[in-house]
């Protein structure tokens, strides 16, 4: 472990200056800097003191911090039919509803409509990866091939209907997450 790396990662974390931290641990600014760049090593009881200032435990501070998952594959996919809409939602990043983008993978079939979503603070963007769809925004209606994308504030009711004789696959990603 690079315990001056994870020092300054903390304190950054936490937003103190390299003086901030010294003057809590009762060090100097300069032992600190050196500290952050491994040009130095803490005596435990210094390096205890240092974790306790930056408001931590000693089994936190080790801790190996759990790799975030960054790419997913079919099988991580969630999803949903509606078998009344004609749809298949595909939730492509699980748990998408903790971050502030919820990308999905929507297949209308013939005949298909998406779920009416009502005006809502965000924004929306969508690429339509197969067929035709119909984006209804408000009183507007718009049609779009494979190839073409739309975006919007999401300030009006909107939803997504296939006219088409085949299925459509449309990439939709909404701000903040809405499905």
């Amino acid at each position: 472990m690079d315990i001056g790396k994870r020092m300054k990662e903390l304190r950054v974390f936490y937003g103190l200056t390299q003086q901030e931290l010294a003057d809590r641990a009762e060090l100097t600014k300069g032992f600190i800097s050196q500290l952050e760049r491994n040009q130095n090593t803490p005596s435990v009881s210094t390096l205890l003191d240092i974790i306790q200032c930056l408001g931590t435990t000693p089994a936190e501070f080790f801790a190996e911090p759990k790799p975030e998952q960054i790419v997913f594959k079919k099988e991580d996919y969630f999803e949903k039919i509606n078998d009344e809409q004609h749809t298949l939602i595909e939730w492509i990043i699980p748990n998408a509803q903790k971050n502030s983008m919820e990308p999905i993978r929507l297949t209308l079939q013939p005949g298909g409509i998406s779920e009416e979503l009502l005006p809502h603070e965000g924004e929306e963007f969508g690429y339509v990866l197969k067929g035709t769809i119909k984006l209804i925004f408000g009183t507007q209606k718009y049609t779009l091939h494979t190839g073409e994308s739309f975006a919007f504030p999401s300030t009006k009711r909107h939803h997504l209907e296939n006219p088409g004789r085949h299925d459509a696959v449309v990439l939709w990603i909404t701000t903040p997450p809405s499905f």
